[in-house]
């Protein structure tokens, strides 16, 4: 079965791994600080903190952003759970704004609707969580302008994005959002095994992030009551969680953060053959605005209404040629916990067709040219059968 993502693992992404496994630490050593630097070093952002997962990273933001039980966190609904879910974890009520038909983020127009209703009836935001699909930014400046007139903060859930740019920018660097979430699951363009991580450029935030994720431990005397008995002495001054990345994680991603470019690159060029090849079938793809690097990591294309087949026939059928084709992502509005919370089909259309159209294809730096022309011929013949 041809995967429609992979990591790539080299022989020196094993050996720093194998060094973690020979050394003193295993968690709480030295690798996580250096993946942090480098991380922000990568991305252009004062400051970074990595986590277990990008939703540890989702939820310690949130709560670092001062997120709680009376608050609001809107979202996409074309996105994982996760992006929803941090602000449930909250206690706070989420909603969703529709997403825009042609780059599949969020609608900044059906954002500013909303917002101008919401602070009528007192209802705004706290926190907007805006989704990079696919690895394309959502068009944070616009969004930033929004939080300056409305008064909520930036999440911007970037776990696909690693590596792509906005504005000429890397993303992650936090001109305009809050905090950027990445994501180093193994289908992400780099991993980490499993991780996470955060940027911004307030050091206050980060130092909040910081203690969240570990218990709300401290060993700063800054941030104790009392006076420290000794060097073994700690506080917890709040209640956090274990969202620690380890040191073996942390060797992997600093030795995957050396091919990052290449990995991008990569992606790049496949998408290129895609767009090339596809582009006499009946299939739509993710518009990228001008300026905007997207680090791919999904290859989406949307079936044409005029195709016969469904798309559930299209999946099959390319699933039984042995291509591990996917669909990202059944809308979180439509998940039965979210049904339970009142909403529905119909509250957020653009999302929902696209859904019924979408199909993931295959894209990751080890797909190579004959898996690829495979995979688009099976795709035009299942198209037109």
């Amino acid at each position: 079965m041809i995967p429609y993502g992979r990591q790539d693992i080299s022989s020196a992404d094993v050996e720093a791994v194998v060094d973690v496994l020979r050394s003193d630490f295993l968690t709480q050593g030295p690798m996580v600080p250096r993946f942090e630097e480098t991380l922000a070093r990568t991305v252009d952002a004062p400051e970074a903190v990595a986590f277990s997962s990008a939703t540890a990273a989702l939820h310690i933001a949130c709560l670092a952003l001062g997120l709680g039980p009376s608050d609001r966190l809107w979202t996409v609904p074309n996105t994982f759970v996760a992006s929803a879910n941090c602000g449930l974890y909250c206690g706070a009520t989420v909603d969703f704004v529709d997403i825009n038909a042609k780059t599949r983020n969020m609608d900044v127009e059906a954002l500013a609707s909303k917002l101008e209703a919401a602070e009528r009836d007192g209802t705004l935001p706290k926190v907007v969580a805006p989704v990079d699909f696919a690895g394309t930014s959502a068009d944070l400046a616009a969004i930033r302008r929004l939080a300056d007139r409305h008064g909520f903060r930036i999440l911007e859930d970037a776990s696909h994005a690693v590596g792509g740019y906005y504005q000429n920018r890397p993303i992650g660097s936090c001109e305009f959002a809050d905090v950027t979430v990445f994501s180093f699951h193994p289908v992400k363009i780099v991993t980490t095994g499993e991780g996470g991580a955060a940027t911004t450029r307030s050091a206050e935030i980060a130092h909040r992030m910081r203690l969240l994720r570990n218990h709300g431990i401290s060993r700063d005397p800054a941030d104790m009551t009392a006076v420290p008995e000794g060097a073994w002495y700690y506080e917890q001054v709040m209640l956090g969680f274990n969202y620690r990345m380890t040191d073996i994680q942390a060797a992997l991603g600093v030795r995957q953060f050396d091919r990052l470019a290449e990995f991008v690159a990569r992606r790049q060029t496949i998408a290129a053959r895609y767009h090339e090849g596809l582009a006499g079938l009946p299939v739509i793809r993710q518009f990228v605005p001008e300026g905007t690097l997207s680090a791919l990591h999904l290859y989406v294309i949307e079936l044409d209404q005029t195709v016969r087949r469904t798309r559930a026939e299209v999946f099959a059928a390319m699933r039984a040629s042995g291509i591990g084709v996917n669909v990202h992502y059944i809308p979180v509005h439509l998940q039965p916990w979210y049904r339970a919370l009142g909403f529905s089909r119909g509250d957020f259309p653009a999302a929902e067709k696209y859904y019924d159209f979408a199909l993931t294809l295959p894209i990751h730096p080890n797909l190579s040219v004959d898996q690829q022309d495979y995979v688009m011929e099976r795709l035009s013949y299942a198209l037109e059968a």
